[in-house]
């Protein structure tokens, strides 16, 4: 039973707030305080043993690194901001978050200074004259937003937007307060009355259907070259168990998305590696040439079905099947013959109980195997100029350097594409990619935040220099907060990726020379430069031995191009 939660005598709405986050067991806040948060600020810090607030050097920052939390947990990241900067330079980790279905928590307000909202004030997001409105905002970016104007709809708030945030499909929520309210004394309510956060939060999901998932399994038993298509949805620790436990038993090739790269290991007998335009031409052949596909947890996004290439996937040709905990996803981007409406996992477990086709195992692994064969990975590309690397180099040595032991964050630009379409992974879980919008900018906070989860393990982040620029003020929050991280700059001078597409046409791709170690060493870090395999791989393991944030700024040669690697 959940009894009511009685006020106590003078408690402020922030006083609750903070109470009603810890009760919903919220271990980090991440903020670049402004106005109603900076009221808030010294309620934290009473509680500051269960609750750590991370300050950031920007929005930008913290709400990448709430949105990661959310991802890694599977819990709500939470982000605090000032209404006018929380819905802008801050949109960038919850639009990450909306795209990519990591659930998160907004906390910001209406910005208007007591009350003086109508009256024009400067920094207003109330709607009202020469105000900007920060509800609206942050609908447009939001599974859901509440707007509080009285003390205890902040607490109501809060209980609701975390709950909605972890539901299917699980992405961000925001809770917009009136200002004024939050260092205002909570009133006694005799017919509004709060209840204690954890009785809004638990959910019992429904377990799959049985005459669904007996068709499904019918539907694979005949099949000699079956492909689960895995995504998103089943990266986590209980989705890579499932995925690899059925395809190895039955003998099914794993294609996963960008989201669901390094779900299972892809040098395993049942890995065909990630599929689509900036993926692994193993796993575009073997989609092309499968008689069934299971969808499992992926959206389908255009970009990883080779933008609907008509000989790509091929509905009416092949028999398609797809699991997804939404049922508008099922069935959206392609006609399937049998939609299933299931957590993933649940749906993968009670598949292990039905006959898949154990009979073909052999013979599917066989197929498999001259797949990857026929469709080697390659780094045979031109040597770099003299003094220089090429991002080949980069992913040799990663590929040598990186244990079970290694965590690796990506960012955006040609750097991810040689990642994504010539690095196997091979301990599941180990990528951390941006998969929603997939900005620039995301990798090092992403690296900072990940090894906030994961303290025992060594974080890596490959990054260009000009993803590294727009966010490298995450360093610093790096020596504040005791978080050695390692990133590898691969500095060609430019965007890589819109320079690799323009070819031979030169247009505002090409930046000045910066030397990014010098940088890091200006902020209290190891900086280290490197124009040498050898140098890269000592540079990597003293970062690891250090303990203290390093960047390795390596010198890459503009002429690496990632149009040597991509299946276009």
């Amino acid at each position: 039973m959940n009894a009511v939660t009685a006020v106590p005598a003078g408690e402020t709405t922030k006083h609750a707030m903070v109470r009603t986050l810890t009760e919903l067991d919220v271990e980090y806040a991440f903020t670049l305080p402004g106005l109603g948060v900076t009221w808030m600020l010294d309620e934290f810090y009473a509680k500051r043993k269960d609750l750590r607030v991370v300050l950031t050097r920007g929005e930008q920052v913290a709400s990448i690194m709430a949105q990661v939390v959310g991802r890694l947990t599977g819990k709500p990241g939470v982000y605090m901001g000032q209404g006018p900067f929380a819905s802008t330079t801050g949109a960038f980790g919850i639009l990450e978050a909306y795209f990519s279905g990591s659930p998160m928590l907004v906390l910001t307000d209406t910005s208007c200074y007591d009350g003086f909202g109508m009256y024009g004030v400067y920094q207003t997001m109330t709607g009202d004259y020469g105000a900007a409105d920060v509800r609206n905002v942050m609908k447009t970016m939001t599974k859901a937003t509440y707007y509080a104007t009285e003390p205890h709809e902040a607490v109501y708030a809060i209980q609701q937007a975390y709950k909605q945030a972890n539901l299917p499909r699980q992405g961000p929520t925001a809770v917009v307060l009136k200002s004024p309210i939050i260092r205002r004394e909570m009133p006694q309510q005799e017919r509004v009355q709060l209840y204690p956060a954890q009785g809004y939060q638990e959910v019992v999901m429904p377990k799959p259907d049985g005459k669904g998932l007996a068709a499904l399994a019918e539907m694979v038993r005949g099949a000699k070259r079956p492909v689960l298509v895995v995504g998103n949805g089943m990266q986590n620790a209980r989705g890579r168990k499932a995925v690899a436990a059925l395809a190895e038993r039955f003998g099914l090739a794993v294609a996963t998305s960008y989201n669901g790269k390094g779900i299972v290991d892809e040098t395993s007998a049942v890995s065909v590696g990630m599929l689509g335009t900036w993926g692994m031409k193993s796993a575009n052949a073997a989609v092309t040439s499968a008689d069934v596909l299971v969808v499992v947890g992926a959206s389908l996004g255009a970009d990883y079905i080779k933008f609907r290439s008509a000989d790509f996937i091929k509905p009416g040709v092949q028999r398609i099947a797809q699991i997804d905990v939404d049922p508008r996803n099922a069935g959206w981007v392609y006609p399937v013959e049998l939609a299933l409406c299931a957590d993933g996992s649940d749906a993968l477990e009670a598949l292990l109980e039905h006959d898949l086709g154990a009979a073909q195992r052999d013979a599917r692994l066989a197929w498999i195997s001259d797949v990857n064969a026929s469709h080697p990975v390659s780094l045979d590309v031109p040597a770099a100029a003299p003094g220089m690397l090429n991002n080949a180099d980069i992913i040799k040595t990663l590929d040598t350097f990186l244990t079970p032991d290694d965590l690796l964050t990506l960012d955006a630009g040609t750097n991810r594409i040689w990642a994504t379409t010539t690095l196997k992974i091979r301990t599941p879980g180990q990528l951390i990619v941006p998969g929603g919008i997939g900005g620039m900018g995301w990798g090092a906070p992403a690296a900072a935040a990940t090894k906030l989860v994961h303290p025992e393990k060594n974080v890596v982040c490959l990054t260009g220099d000009g993803g590294f620029a727009m966010t490298m003020n995450v360093m610093a929050t790096c020596v504040q907060e005791n978080l050695p991280i390692t990133v590898v700059v691969a500095n060609n001078s430019g965007l890589g990726m819109v320079r690799d597409n323009l070819k031979e046409r030169r247009i505002a791709v090409d930046f000045s020379t910066t030397d990014f170690a010098q940088i890091a060493r200006g902020m209290g870090c190891r900086g280290v430069n490197v124009t040498t395999r050898e140098q890269l791989a000592a540079a990597l393991a003293e970062a690891r031995a250090s303990g203290v944030p390093t960047v390795i700024d390596v010198t890459v040669d503009p002429a690496s191009s990632h149009v040597d690697v991509s299946d276009y």
